[in-house]
């Protein structure tokens, strides 16, 4: 059967993800315009420094911070390349943290589906609604 679009660009998400050097959470994000994809990005370290699967995690209250998360990967790799990203959707395999929220948020996305919703706090939740960005939990991504 054919997946509607939503599964579809989240199952890219989740094969994007399997890129990921930090085996903590393996992140894949997807930035979709007009039902094209003009990103993707996933979590590992930057670019030239030792990755996590290399050298083991760098561990700051509870969370990896050797990796760069995946949202911010796709919005960087969509400046990398002069991609517009305002007006676009973001899947991901995670919900995103507080930093990738603002990021998206200033990155002009409009929605947001996310899976598993590891770490999801009101603040993310009041950061996108405050913003005027849908968010959507997805159900069965994996």
């Amino acid at each position: 059967m054919r997946p509607d679009r939503t599964k579809y660009f989240m199952g890219i998400a989740k094969a994007v993800a399997a890129r990921s050097t930090c085996d903590r959470a393996q992140v894949g994000c997807v930035l979709v315009k007009d039902n094209q994809i003009i990103s993707t990005g996933y979590n590992g370290a930057p670019r030239g420094l030792p990755h996590c699967d290399e050298v083991g995690h760098w561990m700051d209250n509870g969370h990896c911070i050797r990796t760069v998360h995946a949202e911010t990967n796709a919005i960087i790799q969509a400046a990398l390349h002069g991609v517009a990203t305002s007006g676009s959707t973001c899947y991901v395999t995670h919900a995103p943290c507080i930093n990738c929220c603002m990021a998206l948020i200033n990155a002009g996305i409009e929605h947001v589906y996310f899976g598993d919703a590891y770490r999801l706090d009101d603040n993310v939740l009041n950061h996108f609604i405050t913003a005027g960005v849908s968010l959507f939990e997805v159900d069965g991504h994996q």
